[in-house]
């Protein structure tokens, strides 16, 4: 890409894009060390203007950036970079710097995540959720068992109301299972994604 660095001081606006969900999750700045690394390390690095030193995002907190693709914009000063958050992208927790809820269409799916996660992390008592972590592994995996169960019997039941509220008793307690395993559906979802391709 023939970006024009001059144009801003040697600097240029990067807006990052969740490239699963397309919500804009912050803006940094590169320059073209930063720009450089960012295509060689495949994560998102900045240039900071406070600090005037390159850094990447997610190198203290552990929630990266990981490239998908950078695009230019028609006045070649301004880049909007596609990459795949491996956690809350903002300081304050948040999943954006703009204090929105990520997902693919802001799905409920994620944001229930995002609750189950809290319940694992704090155990509240008379939590439903907080008990299943309680019990362990093996009786969430049973849980995930005996909802798969269920839905195969309403679909062959022909029974569509309670084929949807199975499926949605097989979700929960699906994410319920993948937090216990500290796995998300973003990590299922890249899984589809590489084998749609």
């Amino acid at each position: 890409m023939k970006i024009n660095f001059k144009k801003g001081g040697g600097l240029i606006p990067a807006i990052v894009q969740d490239a699963a969900s397309q919500i804009v999750l912050m803006l940094g700045y590169m320059n073209k060390e930063a720009y450089d690394k960012t295509l060689k390390s495949g994560k998102v690095t900045f240039f900071s203007r406070s600090r005037q030193t390159l850094w990447t995002k997610g190198e203290t907190s552990g929630n990266f950036l990981l490239l998908d693709k950078m695009l230019l914009d028609c006045d070649m000063d301004t880049i909007l970079v596609k990459a795949h958050p491996t956690g809350p992208v903002c300081h304050t927790g948040s999943d954006t710097c703009f204090d929105e809820v990520n997902g693919v269409d802001n799905d409920f799916l994620y944001e229930l995540e995002k609750i189950v996660k809290d319940r694992r992390k704090n155990m509240p008592k008379g939590s439903y959720t907080t008990h299943l972590f309680d019990k362990g592994i093996n009786k969430i995996a049973q849980k995930v068992g005996e909802e798969a169960t269920e839905v195969i019997i309403e679909a062959i039941d022909n029974n569509k109301r309670r084929l949807l509220e199975e499926s949605a008793d097989l979700m929960y307690h699906l994410i319920v299972l993948l937090q216990e395993k500290e796995c998300t559906l973003q990590d299922i979802s890249d899984i589809l994604r590489k084998r749609h391709k």
